[in-house]
């Protein structure tokens, strides 16, 4: 498959500025108004990224690792201890006790101008995959089970299939593939019948990146996206409260003068709670029956409460919505909905049944949390109800991995961002983008390719060292990488190839480090590291309407350079923040 070949737009702090060549595979050299190549001179740097950690004697260690362990907890940047296995399906517990969430001393050193790059850019992405979502022969032809992912990846075809018979069914109950389900209805603002694009959608999204550095001799740096995320989105709350803690750290200990950096100006603000609750309260405002409440659909004897219940107390002290939380096995017992689509719960602390205004899924992603047919059956009631979800499955189905390599293709990005015979234009209120606002997406991306191209599983075997092959799951620990990949390929079947892509590995800066505290650990440990950004934003849409959307905060994950994996909540990883430079 042919794709455009890129050089990245690079940070160079000798001089400042970023440049690129963009030659189109399609069509050779852009012409003088899209031209070869690009300045983009943001700011001046001056410095290049400074050594890290600085120093600190085992006095200062031992008294910055109490203060910073004490303010997690005093603030509740926090989880709960692990719990038996029979306090697993249930949504909450009697919480006794909490440690500390994981973190480090220290804030990340960051180029600024590459920050603001990707908190700008989170627009363009934003609209991208709600557009993704609303492209319903794309999603067929790329994660279906007819022609895509889905015919190999058990997962993702039945939630597909589910969507699908969905879309195929009338307007009267119907029996489904694997039980009773509702009639499809529109949300009841529309006056249209039927649920092909005309309900309302919510995303909240995470783009995730890596700091790419050209080569280990060379100060260069450019931003590469490690992947998108549509589903479960988490740590929003917690990073807020992460870059809070590193902020009090600088104020109350001043870092012991050890880097002139560590001032005030140079730590971003991340206000990453209110951004969240602001997309959830204008699905809710859509929705329009300011009584309603919305779901919460949570894992049982979830850890990371607290990065949930802190977007509650936003949404319910500072705009009074209520929040109710269940999971899949409480929903079981809960759910009723109306002949008109109206959802509804059932509890038994309450003397009427909640309708409830937005599905927000704090769980739901993999294939483990749908252990039998009914779990299905569960979330395709849900999907036809009139409640606006978060995500719906078709905004599920874009976070595919095979998705973010699809869009590397010739023409992809073109086709959902430049179209307007296909999306509109101004005048409609649709959002169109220049060929600068593509060449900075296009910068963000590494090389990809699907193992079941023709020269697929060759490529990966000879390039195994510098690569990552995913599959169409979330949450960590699903990955193959560099050694493991050739034998990994000898025992993939041929028909199963199809699920995965090959990712160049992105080459993250060397010889930094930092001090880790892991959860509930008293110990601070001074490990090399590497770093992870995520920026969120939301997005609420449907079919022909402008895509309402807005950039929501910032987060960062840090792990030990030893782990290839990076997720916080399976233990690989602590929450951090920035520091700009």
């Amino acid at each position: 498959m042919q794709r455009y070949p890129l050089e990245p737009l690079l940070w160079d702090p000798s001089d400042g500025v970023q440049e690129t060549g963009l030659r189109s595979a399609a069509g050779g050299d852009h012409d003088d108004k899209q031209a070869n190549v690009w300045l983009i001179s943001e700011s001046k740097m001056a410095s290049q990224l400074p050594s890290w950690p600085p120093s600190l004697d085992h006095t200062q260690l031992e008294e910055i690792t109490k203060i910073a362990a004490t303010y997690a907890l005093a603030k509740g940047f926090a989880y709960l201890p692990v719990q038996s296995s029979d306090q697993l399906l249930d949504s909450d517990i009697i919480p006794h006790s909490a440690i500390h969430a994981p973190f480090t001393l220290y804030p990340t050193p960051f180029p600024r101008t590459l920050f603001e790059r990707a908190l700008r850019i989170q627009r363009a992405y934003s609209i991208l995959y709600a557009r993704i979502a609303l492209d319903m022969p794309f999603l067929d032809r790329v994660m279906g089970a007819e022609e895509g992912v889905g015919k190999v990846d058990e997962f993702m075809g039945t939630l597909w299939k589910g969507w699908k018979l969905m879309r195929d069914e009338g307007s009267l109950t119907q029996k489904g593939a694997k039980g009773l389900l509702p009639p499809p209805v529109s949300n009841r603002s529309s006056n249209q019948t039927g649920l092909k694009n005309k309900a309302y959608h919510l995303g909240i999204f995470r783009s995730d990146y890596m700091l790419h550095q050209e080569s280990p001799a060379s100060q260069v740096f450019s931003i590469k996206q490690v992947e998108f995320n549509t589903i479960s989105v988490s740590f929003g709350a917690l990073s807020e409260k992460a870059a809070a803690l590193h902020r009090y750290l600088s104020k109350a200990t001043g870092y012991y003068n050890t880097a002139d950096c560590l001032s005030a100006a140079n730590f971003p603000a991340n206000d990453t709670m209110k951004g969240l609750a602001q997309g959830l309260l204008a699905a809710h405002r859509q929705y329009g029956i300011p009584k309603s409440s919305i779901l919460f659909v949570v894992q049982g004897g979830e850890r990371n409460v607290f990065d949930q219940r802190w977007l509650e107390y936003e949404l319910i002290e500072g705009h009074g919505v209520h929040v109710v939380r269940q999971t899949f096995h409480e929903l079981f017992s809960s759910v009723s909905i109306s002949p008109s689509g109206t959802l509804s719960l059932n509890l038994p602390t309450y003397t009427a049944p909640i309708e409830i205004s937005v599905v927000y899924y704090r769980a739901g992603y993999g294939p483990a949390e749908y252990p039998t047919a009914q779990h299905y059956d569960l979330r395709f009631q849900l999907e036809r109800s009139t409640a606006i979800k978060c995500p719906t499955i078709p905004v599920q189905l874009a976070g595919g991995k095979k998705i973010q390599q699809v869009l590397t293709e010739p023409g992809i990005l073109e086709m959902f961002l430049q179209d307007p015979a296909k999306w509109g234009d101004a005048k409609t209120g649709h959002q169109e983008f220049s060929e600068h606002d593509l060449l900075e997406i296009r910068d963000t991306w590494v090389d990809m390719w699907g193992l079941d191209e023709p020269t697929g599983i060759a490529r990966a075997r000879e390039n195994a060292h510098s690569l990552v092959l995913k599959p169409q799951r979330e949450g960590g620990g699903n990955n193959v990488y560099k050694a493991n990949i050739p034998p990994f390929l000898d025992t993939l079947p041929e028909k199963e190839r199809e699920a995965w892509i090959a990712m160049e590995l992105i080459r993250y800066p060397r010889g930094v480090k930092n001090w880790l505290v892991k959860a509930g650990d008293a110990r601070a440990i001074e490990k090399e590291v590497v770093n992870e950004l995520g920026v969120f934003g939301w997005v609420l849409f449907r079919d022909g309407e402008p895509v309402k959307e807005k950039e929501a905060g910032w987060l960062v994950r840090t792990k030990g350079n030893e782990s290839d994996e990076g997720g916080v909540a399976v233990g690989f990883s602590v929450l951090d923040s920035l520091v700009l430079v």
